[in-house]
């Protein structure tokens, strides 16, 4: 099975207890539903593991693994990627409603149609998803992160391969601190 087929559904984060439980960072909506898909896999689709939630513990899922049974082989497990076939997954209800995995590598537009990059990745930092782009002609390395809003994306077109961005003129503009009365910056750490 390709990479495409299959979506990232957490990592091992560390094991939980003596009895082969372990901790893992869920890339779900609600974290408990990772377990709920039946068997996951690993990076390369050839192994399988069946998983049985069992706990949860400060908002991460605790994973019982069939066959992990004291803490040394669920130490060994952590740093594991668990992958799901993603024909297992539900279709998504709505036209504005998308999976990560389909934005990643789409083509990045202006709203004049000008070519501005594609989406390396898609983040979730707690105030809601962000795109992250790697505008045209820049380096591997280089990289802006634009709010993943109806506002700021107006245009997702997955059949069609590309997100239409349309940001304010100023939204790279770097404000400059205002001046105090006494020449020192706003914020500045100087302790005059």
């Amino acid at each position: 099975m390709s990479q495409s087929e299959r979506l990232l559904m957490g990592v091992v984060t560390g094991p939980r207890g003596i009895r082969g439980e372990v901790k893992v960072k869920s890339f779900t909506q609600f974290p408990e539903d990772i377990a709920s898909y039946g068997s996951l896999t690993d990076e390369t689709g050839e192994k399988t593991y069946k998983v049985k939630l069992v706990a949860m513990a400060k908002g991460q899922p605790v994973l019982k693994f069939k066959g992990t049974n004291d803490r040394n082989e669920a130490e060994a497990l952590k740093g594991l990627e668990l992958y799901i076939d993603k024909a297992k997954l539900p279709a998504t209800e709505d036209d504005d409603e998308f999976y990560h995995t389909d934005l990643i590598g789409l083509e990045v537009k202006t709203k004049d149609g000008d070519k501005f990059g594609d989406i390396l990745r898609v983040h979730d930092f707690g105030a809601g998803d962000m795109l992250e782009i790697r505008p045209e002609g820049k380096g591997a390395k280089a990289a802006v992160l634009i709010p993943f809003t109806m506002e700021m994306v107006p245009t997702v077109d997955i059949r069609g391969g590309f997100v239409e961005i349309d940001l304010p003129e100023d939204f790279f503009t770097v404000p400059e601190k205002e001046e105090e009365k006494d020449g020192s910056k706003k914020g500045s750490a100087d302790p005059r």
